[in-house]
């Protein structure tokens, strides 16, 4: 799909505006407490870039820089902050991509580029800023992204979402446990509440509906629910 540049000011003057209609709409709502930062990312509110091999050439093609795409998150948690006074604002990481300012492929950038975004989402929204990762499983190929969210907590605030709903039966084997759902469940949230090397853990889980509302899920969530003490 076709998608704008992350920085294109077009589009996020319009999705600032937006923005800005649904912060007049349900700001003030006591219900309203989290929203995720995005605008410079591509198919959800996760901090992903189409990055394959041959879309990275694109990007090098359309003189992508990590200069460009953190100037744009900048501008993006600059709104947030502003728009919305009473939420606290997430920042959903994922990959980014490896080039870096010279416009070369560079191994390294990823990690610098996503660090980056994160030192200024820290220094704008302070004790607002939350840190979030979307691919919470006890399965196999763990991705260093859920490892990377749970290092920070005890300095910010961190949360994790499930990659699935293990209700749906088809996704109980990527949680960690196929053929039985509760297990599966049970299995990420307790991954998911390993503490890091500093003895904390994450603040809250993000769990699909379907898994909430099952009959067969309420001793998994209660049992989840009591490790927030």
């Amino acid at each position: 799909m076709k998608l704008p540049m992350p920085w294109d000011t077009v589009y996020l003057s319009r999705w600032f505006a937006f923005l800005k209609q649904v912060s007049d709409r349900y700001g003030k709502s006591p219900a309203f407490r989290v929203v995720a930062a995005d605008g410079p990312t591509s198919v959800s509110a996760e901090m992903t870039l189409p990055d394959t091999p041959e879309e990275v050439d694109t990007w090098l093609k359309v003189s992508y820089t990590p200069r460009k795409y953190i100037e744009a998150w900048q501008k993006v948690l600059q709104v947030y902050r502003a728009d919305f006074p009473n939420q606290y604002i997430s920042l959903i990481v994922g990959p980014g991509l490896n080039i870096n300012d010279q416009g070369k492929v560079d191994p390294r950038e990823r990690a610098r580029t996503r660090k980056e975004v994160i030192d200024q989402a820290i220094g704008l929204l302070g004790r607002r800023f939350v840190l979030q990762n979307s691919d919470l499983h006890a399965g196999p190929n763990q991705h260093p992204v859920t490892e990377f969210v749970m290092s920070y907590s005890g300095r910010v605030i961190t949360g994790l979402e499930m990659r699935c709903a293990a209700a749906l039966g088809t996704c109980s084997a990527a949680l960690g446990a196929e053929g039985d759902p509760p297990l599966a469940l049970q299995k990420s949230i307790a991954k998911g509440m390993e503490p890091n090397s500093e003895g904390k853990h994450i603040d809250y889980l993000e769990i699909y509906e379907g898994d909430v509302l099952a009959d067969a899920m309420q001793s998994v969530l209660r049992d989840g629910a009591s490790l927030f003490k």
